[in-house]
């Protein structure tokens, strides 16, 4: 992976809101990669926000917002069309021609089944769990990873043990929480 590295976050890893925050720091300068999403894949971002976690209209919007300030260009337009031809589960063909449309080299995704190999190979497009990914950007640049990671805990009001222990305890990430627990020769569990 390169920092010009694109890749579309689902709505799947968008809704939590500490993996959100984790997959966002990295897409900042120094960035590892470059996020991508679409008006679609939002509003189920806003729905599944609003829906299950009972969060309101105005907490979405502001959420979005900030988005929009500063991910300008994660954006992807003019990709409804390509819907019609693809072969991925029809829940999910949204995120696909989202990422069809931007070039993005990877769908960041917990429904991975939602994204088979052959439905993906003629556009050069992979689907990966997001403790693959974060695995995968630590190994790009681990003293990014650590340094963000650092900053996440501290900006909520966490040391690092305490973010690595929440992250542990979800069960979500057990790779990345791992790895960087090994990075900051911290024991978890």
């Amino acid at each position: 992976m390169t920092k010009d590295y694109l890749a579309v976050l689902d709505a799947c890893v968008l809704v939590p809101a500490g993996l959100r925050d984790t997959l966002l720091r990295i897409a900042e300068t120094p960035r590892l990669y470059v996020p991508k999403w679409s008006d679609e894949i939002m509003d189920e971002v806003g729905r599944t926000l609003i829906n299950k976690l009972h969060k309101t209209e105005a907490q979405v919007r502001h959420l979005i917002d900030e988005l929009t300030v500063a991910f300008p260009e994660a954006w992807v337009k003019g990709s409804k069309e390509l819907e019609v031809v693809l072969a991925n589960d029809p829940k999910d063909r949204y995120v696909l021609a989202a990422a069809i449309r931007s070039g993005a080299q990877s769908i960041v995704t917990f429904n991975i089944r939602h994204f088979p190999p052959d439905a993906l190979k003629a556009y050069d497009v992979e689907a990966l769990h997001p403790d693959e990914f974060l695995v995968n950007q630590f190994h790009l640049d681990d003293g990014v990873v650590i340094k963000k990671f650092a900053e996440q805990a501290t900006a909520i009001g966490r040391t690092v043990e305490e973010q690595l222990s929440t992250f542990h305890k979800t069960r979500v990430l057990p790779l990345f929480t791992q790895t960087l627990a090994d990075a900051f020769g911290v024991k978890i569990g």
